[in-house]
């Protein structure tokens, strides 16, 4: 092989590839009607209460017989979907949240720490909002067979209309309430603790009336999705479903698959979540309680994805009961991922080399907590790999400095015997022989670094620890690209000198796509985040002071 180099540049041609596949793949138009068949909801948004119970759950003594074959709650006297009701506003430390008494629905959260912009720190992110544009709003009820029960269309009343976490206090609750026209007492509970995205949420349900009561809970989100064209240099990120459970492990299931095919998964300990860049909505269920996942195209770009319980819970009469779940909505910040239910950290999606990812995410952030900038520690990071990788590079770079040596020989060769590829194949041969070079010696040791450096290359994609960190000077946000593109033309320079220290290309067309690649590479990483763009940099001079070392180290030899 004339270029060892060039086996780098496929590499880094095949990554843009594989980044442009996932793009298409999370961005194509849906070109699947939606089903009129059968879904896992009712026409009414309400899912249906299960046929029959496979499990229950006593509570307040012993309960009355109750029917086995539950219904969905009909729709009279509820309020329309989505419809407005008292908006009651709830503050903490994290959160600034909407809750709407029509349904009792979480209808706007907005991150207090997490600003939409850099230059706008006062104004956190919005990640639940009952905008029709971008609807994405979190509901909860009860359904069952037996009583009229509260579900994500009834009108709840609340004694108050805004909470505040106050300083000293480690949590807050916010009550709604409504009264069946049986006489059962409901309680739609919404707890909010200090420092944390963790919301409770709990139906207390006292039963007045002269029958046994029996229910199940669903918790669901609601979400509008609109296929967009973003572009080339778009980033492969994924807006999507995913769940989780013990026997498969963690899913995605994308809208066009909502669209397609509606979910029914049964489990337990596991949970269902809407993804995004950096952050997450993800419904929690009660431990050990099973439930079904299921997801729903509502039609006009709008889908459903939640879960409902399996195993009612019974309340005799003149007794009491609740039914509990969770919901996080926040950020993929790891630290607080691995405190929640199994497979949350998978959120932060490395993809299929997680085993990679993961410990290099490890020590990056172990990197972090010692220099406190996470610039610098995406630096020290790099060059603690090309340590770890210098005997491969060594080799590697010693292939490329001997290919170069005998670059002349190969250029003579080439000129003696003109087109005819079996005499200049097999003279070159000899020459490698002779000269003991593996011509394939430079090949090798880099596509083994390759997993290592798209694991990382992944790594700094999804961290959200890196939105908005300053690292230097100009550079306010290793999430955003470059403002003054210093860093994109200083890596374009670098692979222009990679090109230099390599053998010569020979073949013309070769010679022209290798003139090209450093432009239209460094064109490219204009728009990447500068975090990404950095690591690149910094690999590349690593690489051409190794490379510029061992070559003057070989030069030197041959001329003693």
């Amino acid at each position: 092989m004339d270029n060892q180099k060039l086996i780098l540049y496929v590499t880094l041609g095949f990554i843009l590839f594989l980044i442009w596949e996932a793009w298409t793949l999370d961005q194509k138009e849906r070109q699947v009607e939606i089903t009129k068949t059968e879904q896992a909801l009712g026409k009414s948004g309400i899912p249906s209460a299960p046929e029959t119970s496979a499990k229950s759950r006593p509570v307040g003594g012993q309960t009355d017989a109750v029917p086995s074959a539950p219904v969905t709650p009909e729709d009279d006297q509820r309020a329309p979907k989505t419809g407005k009701g008292q908006s009651i506003l709830v503050e903490t430390d994290l959160l600034k949240v909407t809750i709407d008494t029509n349904g009792g629905d979480l209808r706007s959260l907005v991150l207090r720490k997490y600003p939409e912009k850099l230059n706008e720190p006062e104004t956190g992110i919005t990640l639940l909002t009952e905008n029709a544009d971008d609807l994405f709003i979190a509901q909860s009820g009860l359904i069952g067979n037996s009583h009229k029960m509260p579900t994500h269309k009834t009108l709840f009343k609340s004694s108050k209309q805004s909470y505040n976490l106050a300083d000293g206090q480690d949590d807050l609750s916010v009550t709604l309430t409504w009264v069946s026209p049986d006489g059962i007492s409901y309680q739609k509970i919404y707890r909010f603790y200090r420092n944390r995205y963790l919301i409770d949420v709990t139906f207390k349900v006292t039963n007045n009336s002269t029958k046994a009561w029996q229910g199940y809970l669903y918790s669901q989100l609601r979400r509008r999705y609109l296929t967009e064209s973003r572009g080339l240099l778009a980033l492969p990120t994924y807006t999507g479903g995913a769940y989780y459970t013990p026997e498969d492990k963690y899913e995605k299931v994308s809208f066009d698959d909502m669209a397609e095919t509606a979910l029914k998964r049964d489990t337990e300990n596991g949970w269902v979540a809407i993804l995004q860049h950096y952050f997450v909505t993800a419904l929690l269920p009660d431990r050990d309680t099973p439930v079904q996942f299921f997801t729903r195209s509502l039609g006009e770009d709008q889908y459903n994805i939640g879960y409902k319980d399996l195993a009612s819970t019974n309340i005799a009469t003149r007794g009491t009961g609740e039914l509990k779940s969770q919901i996080y909505v926040g950020p993929k910040e790891h630290k607080r991922l691995v405190e929640l239910p199994e497979g949350m950290e998978l959120t932060v999606d490395f993809g299929i080399l997680t085993v990679l990812s993961a410990p290099l995410f490890w020590l990056l952030v172990k990197i972090h907590d010692i220099v406190n900038n996470w610039g610098v520690a995406i630096i020290l990071l790099t060059i603690l790999i090309k340590l770890v990788f210098f005997p491969l590079s060594a080799a590697s770079y010693k292939s490329m400095a001997h290919m170069k040596r005998v670059q002349p020989k190969i250029v003579s060769i080439k000129e003696r015997f003109g087109k005819d590829k079996q005499k200049l194949n097999k003279a070159m041969m000899e020459i490698y022989k002779k000269e003991k070079i593996n011509p394939l010696g430079g090949c090798l040791p880099i596509l083994i670094q390759i997993p290592v450096f798209i694991a990382l290359y992944w790594v700094l994609l999804e961290s959200v620890e890196m939105r908005q960190a300053p690292f230097a000077l100009w550079i306010k946000d290793l999430s955003a690209p470059d403002p003054f593109y210093v860093l994109p033309v200083i890596m374009g320079i670098s692979m222009y000198v990679q090109q230099w220290l390599n053998p010569s290309v020979m073949d013309p067309v070769q010679k022209k796509i290798m003139m090209i690649m450093p432009g239209a590479f460094m064109i490219f990483f204009l728009f990447f985040p500068a975090g990404l763009v950095l690591y690149w940099v910094v690999n590349n001079l690593l690489s051409i002071a190794q490379q510029w070392q061992i070559t003057r180290m070989i030069t030197k030899q041959t001329q003693a």
